[in-house]
């Protein structure tokens, strides 16, 4: 019998643990044993009351090695980059809210207070908007993150507020966050991933 969270893969199925083949089971249980517990921590859900994933956990168990490859780099990511918490939200959030993606745009308002953003800067840059209350850093992350995911091209004066107020690294650092997340963007609304409804 159906339940009501069947409807959080979108266009996808929801994989049962018990459906997986061994390489599946694999990423599974790394996906449970990393992002689950970091999505309890930060507020918001990566899967369902029956144990299967959500958002686009989901999706990554269609492809798993290409997908664990991709973990691989976000942890590294997390480890090595030179931006702070809030920097990394406020990227983030800018490409959830310029690709319109749900379940992004869900987790990420929540991360993004657990890191120490106000509820409405969040929910600001949920909605496409630039809050006055960031930092100079965050307003430079926010209109550099804006400009690549919705113009795909940076202009020479931004380029230069970027390279002075985060250095070269910072600006890889910047681009390589923003294209996964334009990844991830991607697998929720290729498959229609809803936000889980408000508990």
């Amino acid at each position: 019998m159906a339940n009501f969270e069947d409807n959080l893969g979108g266009r996808l199925a929801l994989l049962a643990p018990d459906a997986l083949d061994s390489t599946q089971k694999k990423l599974y249980q790394q996906l449970q044993d990393t992002m689950v517990p970091w999505a309890e921590k930060s507020g918001f859900r990566a899967d369902t009351y029956d144990d299967r994933l959500i958002g686009p956990f989901n999706a990554m168990l269609r492809s798993p090695r290409i997908s664990q490859a991709i973990l691989e780099v976000t942890a590294t990511e997390g480890k090595e980059t030179s931006l702070s918490k809030k920097v990394r939200e406020v990227v983030i959030l800018t490409v959830g809210a310029a690709w319109q993606a749900a379940y992004e745009l869900y987790a990420h308002v929540a991360v993004g207070q657990s890191v120490g953003h106000e509820a409405a800067t969040v929910q600001a840059l949920a909605a496409g908007q630039k809050p006055a209350d960031l930092t100079p850093e965050e307003s430079v992350a926010y209109d550099f993150t804006q400009r690549l995911a919705t113009w795909h091209q940076i202009d020479a004066e931004l380029y230069e507020q970027a390279i002075v107020t985060f250095g070269e690294k910072g600006v890889v650092d910047m681009i390589y966050l923003a294209g996964q997340y334009m990844t991830i963007s991607g697998l929720l609304n290729t498959f229609a991933v809803p936000a889980p409804p408000a508990a």
